[in-house]
C-alpha cells in the first residue's frame, strides 16, 4: 500500500488574524508572533524527513513556509496558486457585526467563494499533490478556512478552526482514500474518508 503522507500546516498569525477579521485571498503579511510560530513549528516537523515542501503563493503562507524550510534545511519546491485561502468577497477585512451579518447567506458571503466551491478546489490541490508525489512525505503550508473545509470534505467530517502553525498529519492513499492522524497536534480518532 502506498500512502503519501502530508503536513498540512496553516500559516503564522498576521495582525488580521489578532484583529479577528476575514482575511480571505487578501494578501495580508505574517506579524511578528506569527514568524515566531513557523519557526517554533519546525520542532514539531523536525522529527519527519520531508521529500518535498510546498505553499500557497500568499504572503503569509509563502513566508511560514520559507521561515519552516529554513529551519529544516530544506527550500520550497512549489507555490501552488489554488492552494490559496478561499475568498471571502467584499467580507474580507470585516469583523463581527451587523455589517458582516449583513453580507452573511447560507453557505458564506454575498460575492464570496462558497465553502463547497472552496472545499472542492482544495482538495483537487491536495490530490493532485497527492499523485505528483505518490509514496513521498509533503509539507504543505496554507490557510485555515481552506484545510478546514478539504479536510473535513476528506474524511466526511466536519472539523473545527485549524490553529496557527499547527500540525495536521494526513495520509493519502489512492484506493483507501484519506485518513487524518493528527488535528491540531492532537491525534485523531477514526477519521478516514475516500
Amino acid at each position: 500500500m502506498t500512502l503519501t503522507t502530508f503536513a498540512l500546516v496553516r500559516h503564522g498569525q498576521t495582525d488580521w488574524n489578532a484583529e479577528r477579521r476575514l482575511q480571505g485571498s487578501t494578501d495580508i503579511p505574517l506579524n511578528d508572533v506569527g514568524r515566531g510560530q513557523a519557526r517554533d513549528a519546525v520542532a514539531i516537523l523536525a522529527p519527519y524527513e520531508w521529500d518535498a515542501i510546498v505553499s500557497s503563493p500568499l504572503s503569509r503562507a509563502a513566508e511560514t513556509a520559507d521561515l519552516i524550510a529554513e529551519g529544516l534545511g530544506l527550500t520550497v519546491s512549489r507555490r501552488v496558486p489554488e492552494l490559496t485561502e478561499r475568498s471571502f468577497g467584499p467580507a474580507e477585512g470585516m469583523q463581527a457585526g451587523p455589517e458582516l451579518e449583513a453580507l452573511r447567506i447560507p453557505g458564506g458571503f454575498k460575492g464570496a467563494e462558497s465553502e463547497d466551491e472552496a472545499a472542492d478546489r482544495g482538495l483537487a490541490a491536495l490530490e493532485a499533490l497527492a499523485d505528483d508525489y505518490r509514496g513521498q512525505r509533503v509539507l504543505v503550508v496554507t490557510h485555515g478556512t481552506l484545510l478546514r473545509v478539504s479536510l473535513s470534505r476528506a474524511i466526511g467530517q466536519a472539523l473545527g478552526s485549524v490553529d496557527n502553525a499547527a500540525l495536521n498529519l494526513a495520509h493519502h492513499h489512492a484506493v483507501d482514500g484519506w485518513k487524518l492522524e493528527y488535528f491540531n497536534g492532537e491525534p485523531v480518532l477514526a477519521a478516514t474518508g475516500s
